[in-house]
């Protein structure tokens, strides 16, 4: 037998010197050439089955995004896998999603299931409704032998769906005062959730001092961004008419200079909704001017209010508003949703006894580009440059939300030069010896099943950094490989990620649903 010697000495000696050797061993050099020439049609046919297998699964991602769009545009029924959504997604995102569901299921789920599934919905007759078609998938695995037929199964699942006169909703008029960073993406949103146009609707969008160029320039601004891409749609401006055309959709741009300069009713607007991403006026006296202009019923706020109630959505947006008194809420910080979740779903469990929270997060507009004169210490420093450590009123927001960790919580903020996603590190005692496993699992339950599925996503990859969870649609991305437990069992660290800007605006569109009163039936 030749040894692996004897093939890197021809690789550099010339052949003349073993021929000898090749002669001797011809059989041999026989055997190796006929075991090649063997394996090639295997490859070969390996290789084109896998290939085929990849196309037919495309085939059905193609009829599943067909199928999504047949039931959100025709009875008003979203799709989503996972709390990802599916609509305006292409073959390749599909697929990659189905891969990643094992990561919440522990089993893959495949989109043959969720293909036939969808096509069996589109004859059911469905109410106005989100439907998570993973989970459904994931439970009709396991739920196989009960039923006869898909049709069956779908029917004793979404009963209560059954029947598009159990949920009429009456569209609600939204109003964003202001037009920056959480503004444009929550109009892009807006848009892209329309639908139907049976929940909210974009209608206007109020700024000051907006000439020709600067609406081109903010249509410009809204097609185009720099972390979160090209908008996928239409923009269009009548700069004469004052409307920004958005996907065929018309909305009003406003020219105030005050709150409550304004009588939407001119535009057609009435009982409106309005989501203040100013961060100027910031407590009840300020933002009770929006309720003297004719046309409005309710505002949200797009940060930690005073005199208001300060709500993270999924944690207690049902004990702390009432719907039909409250008209000022604020939906609290990014921070804010993006750690609340998480120290729910420990606490509830565990118990904290205290802990520091630090944020890692990105530079904002609030600071300088470069050195320069600022009101808050360390924030004139370029943001570009330098990581700064600023003040985080996220602790004592917290205890807003869970009152039970009040007194128990400090925390901390460094900004740090990227221009989008965050981290927040928790470093907490808990009352309850644990483990890695312990935690993970837990948090991984909460994110599958429960309240908190809309804002908890369990990640298990190892590699994540900031920019990977950019888009990310829930405000707390938990990163399972990072977490940490101390010899004592109660000393433990988690790794939050959130991005700052989409994440959270998905929380606030959230909320805005529920308190507009237009939310559909979820099946989640």
């Amino acid at each position: 037998m030749l040894d692996k010697g004897f093939f890197v000495l021809l690789q550099h000696k010339k052949l003349s010197t073993f021929a000898p050797i090749i002669e001797s061993n011809k059989p041999f050099l026989k055997s190796l050439k006929m075991n090649e020439e063997m394996k090639k049609p295997v490859v070969a046919e390996e290789f084109e089955s896998e290939l085929n297998s990849w196309v037919d699964q495309e085939k059905k991602a193609v009829d599943l995004n067909n199928t999504v769009g047949s039931l959100l545009y025709g009875q008003s029924v979203e799709l989503v896998l996972f709390r990802n959504h599916l609509v305006d997604r292409s073959v390749s995102e599909v697929l990659k999603m189905h891969k990643n569901a094992q990561n919440f299921t522990n089993r893959p789920v495949s989109v043959y299931e969720t293909s036939s599934l969808a096509k069996e919905m589109l004859e059911l007759n469905l109410a106005p409704s989100k439907i998570d078609i993973g989970k459904l998938a994931n439970d009709w695995l396991k739920e196989e032998e009960n039923f006869d037929s898909r049709k069956d199964f779908l029917i004793n699942k979404l009963e209560g769906f059954i029947g598009a006169e159990k949920r009429k909703l009456e569209p609600k008029d939204v109003i964003l005062y202001g037009f920056g960073r959480i503004g444009r993406i929550a109009a892009r949103e807006l848009i892209k959730q329309a639908g139907k146009g049976q929940q909210l609707r974009l209608r206007a969008i109020v700024t000051r001092n907006d000439d020709e160029t600067a609406m081109k320039k903010r249509a410009a601004l809204l097609r185009n961004d720099s972390v979160h891409g090209s908008f996928n749609g239409t923009v269009e401006v009548d700069t004469v008419n004052r409307i920004m055309f958005i996907n065929g959709q018309q909305v009003n741009l406003i020219d105030a200079q005050q709150p409550d300069d304004i009588d939407y009713t001119k535009y057609g607007i009435n009982d409106a909704l309005v989501i203040d991403n100013t961060g100027v006026f910031k407590d009840k006296t300020a933002l009770s001017r929006h309720l003297k202009s004719k046309g409005v019923s309710k505002v949200i706020l797009t940060a930690p209010g005073k005199e208001i109630p300060n709500i993270v959505y999924g944690v207690n947006h049902k004990n702390d508003i009432e719907l039909e008194e409250d008209k000022i809420i604020s939906a609290a910080s990014c921070t804010t949703n993006a750690i609340v979740p998480v120290l729910k779903v420990i606490e509830d469990s565990l118990g904290i006894e205290k802990g520091h929270i630090e944020t890692v997060h990105a530079y904002t507009n609030d600071q300088n580009l470069l050195d320069n004169m600022h009101s808050k210490t360390r924030r004139g420093r370029s943001a570009a440059i330098n990581m700064v450590i600023t003040e985080t009123g996220a602790g004592k927001a917290v205890t807003k939300v869970i009152p039970s960790l009040q007194d128990k919580l400090t925390a901390n903020a460094v900004r740090v030069p990227t221009p989008n996603g965050s981290l927040a590190i928790m470093n907490l005692t808990v009352g309850k010896e644990t483990s890695v496993e312990d935690i993970n699992e837990l948090l991984r339950k909460a994110a599958l099943e429960g309240d908190l599925v809309n804002q908890i996503y369990f990640s298990t990859d190892g590699e994540t950094v900031s920019s990977d969870i950019i888009g990310n649609t829930c405000c707390s991305v938990y990163d399972s490989p990072a977490t940490i437990v101390s010899t004592d069992k109660k000393n433990i660290v988690l790794y939050v990620w959130y991005d700052n800007e989409f994440g959270y605006t998905k929380q606030v569109i959230r909320l805005a649903k529920y308190v507009a009163q237009v939310r559909r039936l979820i099946y989640y």
